[in-house]
């Protein structure tokens, strides 16, 4: 019933103008402020969804890592047995190393150098992200390269041209440094072949080549490797492989999932957009207010009509329900508008590219945007939390009002 009453009062014609001016413009404030939430979480999922197939593309489902030192041990039975688990699609085993690479002309940068077995190709997309050459390792004895785009432009190379190795230089495991220094650097000799541009974060470090080399320039024995990694069938069950492996290995070893191998990133990610959430609220409160004047107004000019229902047997609490839900009619139509333009933004974003990103250096040229039910959900409900606040004092005071029917 007092729903009726607010739908009626906002319909109906004030005798002050000022009064239904106040009341739209209050609606359009929270119209915009809607907007902006669901256009600003759909702009930061969308690069969290980009920045994520990114990452998937160099970072596996899960990584055995040692939990001390910087080599873990497994047996050949061993991997088969991690082979076998369930929903484990296929493993990689992987040595890496921070190295000096160095080309003909005596050009060099620092790099991660990571040598990965056959298999390596099958649980990474990194395949797809080759710009220049082909990937291809080579074998222990013809070992070749394939490097980020950031390492190809530090080194002055162009993989599909070049026919000269690169030089890399690496520490010997356990090797004492004596009066010779020197004699604990290995280095070996790789021919690019390749070129690959997945995120800057991994095309100015990491270069790629073939275990077997980098097992012998380190020094490490058969059944010694840096990490696992390894791709599972069905990633809903994630945590259930996790566990099961954990279990298996026992607590010399770390298992992480691709969220654990960059969990500062993804916090950073989520920081960042809740902050905006935040700032945006705390900008809408300050627009919603408007309906504290709107709602007053209103109350002053329903003054007679709130005195007729407390002389019919309202009480104070049904017109306080009126007036607040007045401000609930107020945040819902803001709120209907608000949504609806940013669905629509979003969509024409999404298939015509309105609004393109300034510089054209990154892998999109367009900002991208992902609609969640959840954020539209948190939207409407903190609207509707900072209506309600607004509407209370108002609400209250229309509550307050005494009976008196004589003027």
């Amino acid at each position: 019933m007092y729903l009726l009453f607010s739908w009626r009062y906002f319909k109906a014609k004030k005798s002050t103008n000022a009064i239904n001016i106040i009341a739209w413009i209050s609606t359009l404030a929270i119209a915009v402020g809607a907007a902006a939430l669901v256009s600003v979480l759909s702009v930061f999922n969308g690069f969290e969804a980009l920045v994520k197939t990114l990452y998937s593309s160099f970072y596996t489902d899960l990584k055995i890592i040692p939990a001390s030192g910087k080599v873990l041990v497994l047996t050949a039975s061993e991997l088969a047995k991690l082979r076998g688990t369930a929903n484990v699609a296929d493993l990689s085993c992987v040595v890496e190393e921070k190295a000096i690479l160095q080309n003909a002309d005596y050009q060099s940068t620092q790099v991660f150098l990571k040598g990965v077995d056959a298999d390596y190709a099958n649980i990474t997309g990194i395949k797809e992200h080759i710009v220049r050459g082909h990937f291809d390792l080579g074998s222990s004895d013809t070992p070749y390269l394939v490097m980020g785009s950031g390492v190809e432009a530090a080194l002055g190379l162009l993989t599909d041209r070049t026919v000269y190795p690169v030089t890399a230089y690496l520490p010997r495991k356990n090797v004492p440094t004596g009066d010779d220094p020197l004699g604990a650097i290995s280095e070996g000799n790789m021919v690019p072949t390749g070129t690959f541009a997945i995120q800057q974060d991994f095309d100015d470090k990491y270069v790629i080549t073939n275990i077997g080399v980098v097992k012998s320039l380190l020094g490490f024995k058969p059944d010694e490797y840096s990490a696992i990694e390894l791709k599972v069938d069905v990633p809903d069950n994630l945590p259930e492989t996790q566990k099961k492996i954990r279990d298996m290995l026992g607590k010399d070893f770390i298992v992480e999932t691709r969220y654990e191998q960059n969990r500062s990133l993804y916090m950073v990610m989520r920081v960042e957009k809740w902050a905006i959430f935040s700032i945006l609220i705390l900008i809408l409160s300050v627009a919603a207010f408007n309906m504290v004047g709107a709602l007053t107004m209103l109350v002053l000019e329903k003054q007679k009509d709130i005195q007729v229902l407390k002389a019919m047997g309202a009480g104070d609490a049904f017109i306080q329900r009126i007036f607040i839900g007045e401000g609930m009619v107020l945040a819902g139509l803001g709120t209907l508008l608000g949504v609806g333009c940013a669905l629509l933004l979003c969509w024409m974003q999404v298939h015509y590219k309105l609004i393109p990103l300034a510089g054209g250096s990154f892998v999109i040229d367009y900002y991208p945007v992902k609609v969640l039910p959840t954020d539209i959900l948190i939207v409407v409900g903190s609207i509707f939390i900072v209506a309600l606040l607004a509407s209370w004092y108002p609400a209250r005071e229309a509550g307050m009002e005494k009976i008196d029917l004589r003027s």
